[in-house]
Parts: structure tokens; sequence; C-alpha cells
């Protein structure tokens, strides 16, 4: 069955890229909802953004919606991993600026956050998006997939040429509460030069440091602490990627494998596959099927105690 959080909890923070305060509450919402931003700041005109593939302004950097009127939220991606990832399918989510706040830099203290407030099963079954035929995007050495499967299963490969990093890939299926166990609490990610480079064209303006991000510089990792897991970067891709496959609407049942992708190029695939109705269903998922779905079994006292 379908799930909302029990009652509003409250997350502030300041933007990554923009660098500018923001309050978030996400709050419970009827059954079939799905999950809405609500800009609180606007006040002439749509400040509702659905949280949907087709609204996504494609970038690099990060996931940014925008609705038809030209209101926007941007960086949503580990809120809606966080989402995903503890089964809730419909909420509103209220924010009184542009850019979700980056917090830790991972997805942990909306897991927490949604953990301890508890959530309010629905009746109504959890529709979910069954891929039908494999479908896969190209762009330069990136590579985006998905192909049938039975439940949810991420598999993810990075090479950079900076040491601390390297080559790194990992598989994971996404069931008993896999997502919190082994995602949820890495960190985004990014090298020095690139902080650099973003800072001077007048981004990241949040101020990449220690608390809420991995910065790498060669072979050194910047960050005071270090790394939460040795794979923490591919690890963070993988996260990455369930918050952007969550704007499909629903769960995804499929394999997905990403070769140095980014949310673009996420989103494109995605794009691709409702291009053709042949490449998926929508079905109402078994009680089978919904038990090895992200948010099943999850437990607050499987977030890493690092996190």
């Amino acid at each position: 069955m379908q799930k909302t959080i029990k009652s509003p909890v409250r997350f502030e923070g300041v933007g990554l890229h923009s660098g500018q305060p923001a309050t978030l509450v996400v709050r419970p919402a009827a059954a079939g909802q799905g999950i809405w931003f609500r800009r609180t700041d606007i006040r002439v005109g749509d400040a509702l953004v659905p949280a949907r593939w087709d609204v996504v302004d494609r970038s690099p950097l990060c996931t940014q919606l925008v609705n038809a009127a030209g209101a926007s939220v941007s960086t949503v991606e580990h809120l809606m991993a966080a989402l995903a990832g503890c089964g809730i399918h419909n909420a509103m989510i209220d924010i009184d600026g542009p850019e979700v706040p980056i917090l830790d830099g991972s997805s942990a203290p909306f897991v927490r956050g949604f953990l301890k407030r508890g959530l309010q099963v629905q009746s109504a079954p959890i529709r979910a998006v069954e891929i039908l035929r494999p479908v896969e995007v190209r762009v330069g050495e990136a590579v985006a997939r998905l192909e049938p499967n039975s439940v949810m299963e991420i598999a993810f490969e990075i090479d950079f040429a900076d040491a601390a990093i390297g080559a790194q890939k990992k598989q994971l299926t996404l069931e008993n509460g896999s997502f919190v166990r082994e995602l949820c609490d890495c960190r985004t990610f990014c090298r020095q030069a690139d902080v650099d480079a973003m800072q001077a064209q007048g981004l990241a303006l949040g101020g990449i440091a220690g608390e809420n991000a991995v910065v790498f510089d060669g072979d050194r990792v910047v960050s005071p602490g270090g790394l939460r897991r040795a794979d923490e970067p591919v690890r963070h891709k993988m996260l990455d990627a369930l918050g952007d496959l969550t704007l499909a609407g629903g769960p995804i049942l499929g394999r997905y494998t990403g070769i140095r992708a980014g949310h673009s190029v996420t989103n494109t695939l995605l794009r691709k596959v409702f291009d053709d109705p042949a490449n998926l269903r929508l079905v109402d998922c078994t009680a089978a099927q919904a038990a090895r779905l992200p948010g099943a079994g999850v437990h607050l006292l499987e977030i890493p105690a690092v996190a």
C-alpha cells in the first residue's frame, strides 16, 4: 500500500549552488497525489512544481524542476532518493526558496527525519513503472540503461583521473532497506579544481566543505574527517540515480546501469523510456512486489552511525 509521512517534518539549511538559506517542510498528502513542491515565497502565479521527469531542466550539476509558469526547485535529487528509500509515495513539500538545502550532502538527514516522524499507510495500491524492454542512451563517454528486472537494481561505474577516486563500481538490489543501510549516508563529491571553477562562475555559493561534501585533490581527500566509506563516490552516484529515477512518478521495476552518467543523462533516459509506450507498463504492485521495493522494511536504527 502507498505511504505518506505521519506529520510534517522540517529541514533548514543553505543551497549548495545558490548559497541561499531555505526552510523545507515535508507534509502528508492524500493517496495518489504523488510528490509535489510548493514555493511558499511565490505570491503571484503557479507555485506548485511536480516532482516529475518531464519538468526537469537538464543540467549536469543537479536536478532542477521547472513548472510551466517558470517556478523552479533545484537540487532535489537527495530528497527524492530519501523519499523513495523510505517508501513515501505522497507528499507536499513546502519550500521558501529556489534550492533544496544541501544539509550534509547526503540523504541521511532526510531519512532520519522521516523515520523519526513515522509513516502512515494509505488505502491505495502502489503504482510502479515496469520496464518491458531495454532502453539505453549514450552521451559522449556516459551511458545510462534501463532493462527489465523483477526488482529495482542499480549498477554504477565511475572513473576519475584523481587517484583518491579512481575507478569504482558497485551494484545493489534496492530491497529490504538496503538504501538506508548502504547508500543514504554517502555524500556528494567533487574535485578541488571543480570547486574553484564553479565559484568563479558564481556557483557553489553554499560553500563546499567537509560538512556538506567530499572534496578531492589528486591523491588527497581534502575534506576534514575523510571518507565515510572507501567507495563513497560511486555509492553517492547510485543515490543520485535513485533520486532522479524516482521522478518517473513511482517505483521502477527494472535494472538501471550507469557508466559515468549524471543527472542530465539519467533524465534523458527517462524521456526515452516514456517516449514509446512499448517500453513500459504501469502496474499496481502485488503484496509480494511491494515487499521488495526500496522503501519496504526500513528502520531508523539501520542508518549508518557515521551519518
